[in-house]
């Protein structure tokens, strides 16, 4: 083992490319959307079990609060879905070189934001 290779573990000065970047937004896009599935279906139950929990739902879900939470539990599944789609793409061959995966990459944050902007405007 050679002891003289330099080491870096402050995670603040590492350069990463943007490939890392949109994998690693994808993976947090998933907990997200699991995270957010546990809460809509606890609505959808609150909803399904009276007329008045499906005042409160209905009540809860036109507050500024729950309107942020939906923009973002639908980002999280915008981006997830470009960036699948993404992988799929990549896995029938094509953009498997690395300038092809980095303007996939670009592709996939660049159109993420369109949809996620126009998500926002649509529920606000």
């Amino acid at each position: 083992m050679n002891s003289q290779r330099p080491v870096n573990l402050d995670l603040r000065t590492i350069k990463l490319p943007v490939t890392a970047y949109t994998s690693i937004l994808h993976r947090i896009s998933g907990v997200i959307l699991f995270v957010g599935v546990a809460i809509m279906l606890y609505a959808l139950d609150v909803s399904l079990g009276s007329e008045e929990g499906f005042g409160q739902v209905k009540a809860w879900l036109t507050s500024p609060l729950a309107k942020l939470v939906i923009w973002a539990l639908l980002s999280a599944l915008l981006y997830h879905l470009v960036a699948g789609i993404r992988h799929l793409i990549m896995d029938a061959g094509i953009g498997e070189t690395l300038e092809g995966g980095k303007l996939g990459s670009k592709i996939v944050i660049a159109v993420s934001l369109v949809v996620i902007v126009l998500a926002g405007v649509w529920i606000w």
